[in-house]
């Protein structure tokens, strides 16, 4: 059985279980949503009519709630009887699922059954019984859309995948200096101005052009509702992100009394924007607002506001803002941004939520009860961990999956270090050095998908996959030796069901032909080089 992510204990039992007609599934209240989504599944692959049993005695496929299981918990016995789930909560019972599906043959990940006179799939269960649990809480995925933008049935596409794999986040980047993505009612000009660049970068480093063509959109108030209910119906959180104070070309564009430099557009160049917002009140008033707007639609318990990478010379030379930061007793200026910080904190708090933010929130001190995205290697996490913060680990030069998959000069704008498949499954959120005592402060990880590079659904599977499948096992099963050690083998077996799903995943043997962009330039970072680089970059944490 090629499980990815493997679960924590399978062992085989006698029989078997074969799905025919005149099956009928039945699920505990709580459990609705992770049925219907199996009963779907189910029926669209095999063209079985799986009813509705009106009690537990007459299920094939029985669905439960077990108060004695953790919420993402679940048993999944499979007798010549019938299929029994047993989950601690609606989350369990979704991974269940997906766990059950991955036991049939491939075609059932297919949108509709596929039978011939010579070949129809095998619809049969093995008999099993498996006993799984989550090592972390967070397992998810950032995915940029304002770098280039999805239209939500890419997403919607994206989460069935998230599920698939089991992983529980996804992190929606809204908003950056090429583009604002959210649709914010109070301010329209953000989406008509800001949703709008009118050219893109081609490659990055010294050689980089512009393709000067127009490119943007972005997502309604209905359209995030509909990404937030249909991620919630497979299992799945969708925590939003508004940049600030840095990376804000877009909404400067769009109001340009946020910022010091009036700008026509979004920003149609990679890399770190020199704009940052203006620390007045207005401005604070301004996002809080936005923020307000966005809470109204996410029910997340974390709303990130990003805070990486924020140029500060803006500041440094206006004169209204030396004297603010004078005025409340701060000596530099990335006391400044923690002050700003605290102010959308308390904003937050205020409606019942917390700021989730890259590690540079932690320069200037730390908001209390911040949840910090670890990027720059571990120095923010160990930081924050022993602060008390809760710590979402994303370092750059192992689950970037924007990054070359390999050193091959086909590799499409070849960027950032080499991350291979068998880093990434590497991937430990527990950071070395960080004492045992803090290790329940790192919630899990993330991996982190920037799409300046990934102007399409193909470039996203081919940057994610088969990467994605590695991350989702490292966050589920850990490092555990023999889960390490089959890891590759089930991968193999793993690859049908991405065919299935119509996923096109990057090939072990290198690029397929439409992916390779010989010519177009690329900016790679020597691994050693770049750590010393981060290590740098961090330094003013301690």
């Amino acid at each position: 059985m090629d499980l990815v992510p493997l679960p924590a204990r399978v062992t085989t039992t006698p029989g078997g279980f074969a799905l025919t007609a005149g099956l009928r599934i039945h699920a505990d209240g709580a459990l609705a949503d992770a049925a219907r989504v199996l009963q779907t599944a189910l029926r669209t692959a095999t063209g079985i009519p799986l009813g509705t049993a009106a009690s537990a005695e007459d299920a094939g496929i029985l669905l439960q709630q077990d108060p004695r299981l953790e919420d993402e918990a679940y048993v999944l016995e499979v007798t010549p009887e019938r299929i029994r789930i047993d989950a601690g909560g609606e989350r369990g019972a979704h991974w269940a699922a997906q766990t059950l599906l991955q036991l049939l043959p491939a075609q059932v990940h297919r949108r509709a059954g596929i039978r011939t006179d010579s070949a129809s799939p095998d619809w049969r269960v093995p008999p099993v019984r498996i006993e799984d649990a989550p090592r972390f809480a967070w397992r998810g995925l950032m995915l940029d859309t304002a770098r280039h933008f999805f239209p939500v049935h890419e997403v919607l596409r994206l989460i069935d995948l998230l599920a698939m794999h089991r992983l529980n986040v996804l992190h929606l980047h809204l908003t950056d200096d090429q583009g604002w993505r959210a649709e914010i009612r109070a301010y329209p000009r953000l989406t008509s101005v800001g949703g709008w660049r009118p050219s893109s970068q081609i490659g990055s480093g010294p050689g980089a052009t512009q393709d000067g063509r127009p490119h943007g959109g972005f997502y309604t108030q209905e359209d995030l509702r509909e990404i937030v209910a249909y991620a919630a119906a497979h299992g799945i959180a969708v925590v939003p992100e508004i940049e600030m104070p840095g990376h804000v070309q877009a909404a400067i564009a769009a109001y340009p009394e946020l910022g010091f430099v009036a700008e026509e557009h979004p920003w149609t160049r990679w890399g770190v924007n020199p704009h940052a917002l203006r620390l007045d009140e207005p401005t604070i008033a301004f996002f809080c607002t936005v923020l307000d707007e966005i809470i109204d639609i996410f029910p997340s318990p974390v709303i990130g506001i990003g805070g990486d990478e924020c140029r500060k010379d803006e500041w440094r030379a206006d004169p209204a803002t030396q004297r603010r930061k004078a005025e409340l007793g701060l000596d530099t200026e990335e006391q400044l941004q923690a002050w700003f910080v605290s102010r959308i904190d308390a904003h937050l708090r205020s409606r019942g939520r917390r700021v989730y933010g890259f590690d540079e929130i932690l320069e200037g001190g730390l908001v209390s009860e911040a949840t910090v995205a670890s990027w720059r290697g571990t120095a923010g996490a160990v930081i924050a961990a022993r602060r008390g913060a809760d710590v979402v680990m994303c370092p750059e030069d192992t689950v970037y999956l924007d990054y070359r998959q390999s050193a091959l000069p086909e590799e499409p704008i070849p960027v950032g270090v080499v991350t291979t498949i068998a880093q990434v499954r590497a991937f430990d959120p527990i950071p070395a050095g960080l004492e045992p005592e803090h290790h329940g402060r790192i919630v899990g990880g993330q991996g982190n998908l920037w799409t300046e590079h990934v102007d399409s659904a193909r470039r996203l599977d081919y940057q994610l996959f088969p990467r994605l499948c590695a991350l989702a096992e490292a966050l589920w099963s850990g490092q555990d030796p023999s889960a390490v050690a089959s890891f590759a083998d089930r991968l193999d077996g793993h690859l049908a069901r991405l065919d299935a799903a119509g996923v096109e995943y990057r090939p072990a043997s290198g690029p397929h032909p439409w992916q390779q962009r010989p010519g177009v330039p690329g900016q790679p970072y020597d691994r050693a080089e770049r750590a010393a680089e981060i290590a740098r970059l961090t330094s003013n944490l301690a």
